[in-house]
């Protein structure tokens, strides 16, 4: 496991690989951030990010001066990049949008169990899906890297740091090893959330109908009330 180290060379081998071979995907990983929009988003979302997300950030912020359209998806801007979990890579608009999408759903649907929330305050997403049900985190209070998927609980310490992970993106574009760099992991835990058969005809009349139900096993009071007066 691979603790140590500088995020900006990692990210410099993603991004030298795709100049190379993919320039569609490296132009469209944006031109450098900037801090004030880091500081600005640190306010909006309540925390302080950590320096290696701060450098890579200010490497390539995806959404610099881009703006969503309003009927965009949850994950308006993000990049088709090759990194493990094969999400979007997110640039600092979409990371602010999903990171208070997923606060709001851990308020609305808190966990049963207080030690293990869907979602901690810390945890800031670097990539998603479009509509945020699937993604990557970091955790700004430790540096590892985890996951959280719909109606699974998250994963935590699959990569020790941003620069681990971003060294296994590396590694997969030039198939190349240079090293084992998953993290510690923790006890398996993983487990769904049973979600119940008999609620599958609203999850489907609620994407159909433009809700985003990130139920993780279960369905919010309000989607299921509309669902029920659209069949009257």
């Amino acid at each position: 496991m691979h603790e140590a180290g500088d995020v900006r060379e990692a990210w410099g081998r993603v991004t030298a690989w795709l100049e190379r071979h993919d320039p569609g995907v490296f132009a469209a990983l944006g031109g450098p951030g900037s801090q004030a929009a880091i500081s600005q988003a640190e306010l909006r979302m309540g925390l302080e990010l950590p320096r290696e997300m701060r450098q890579w950030l200010l490497a390539n912020d995806i959404d610099a001066g881009r703006q969503p359209d309003v009927q965009s998806c949850l994950v308006a801007l993000g990049c088709d990049v090759a990194i493990p979990g094969g999400h979007l890579l997110l640039g600092l608009t979409d990371i602010q949008r999903v990171y208070l999408s997923q606060m709001a759903l851990e308020k609305m649907q808190p966990s049963a169990d207080p030690d293990y929330p869907l979602w901690r305050r810390e945890w800031v997403p670097i990539a998603a899906e479009r509509d945020g049900l699937y993604g990557t985190f970091l955790d700004t209070l430790n540096g590892t890297i985890g996951t959280w998927a719909e109606a699974y609980g998250p994963e935590e310490g699959e990569y020790a740091s941003l620069f681990a992970f971003f060294q296994d993106a590396a590694d997969r574009l030039e198939g190349v090893s240079s090293g084992d760099w998953r993290g510690p992991g923790r006890p398996a835990r993983s487990r769904q959330l049973d979600p119940r058969p008999e609620d599958e005809p609203i999850r489907l009349w609620a994407r159909t109908n433009g809700y985003l139900v990130n139920d993780r096993g279960r369905i919010p009071a309000a989607i299921r009330e509309a669902y029920e007066v659209s069949r009257r």
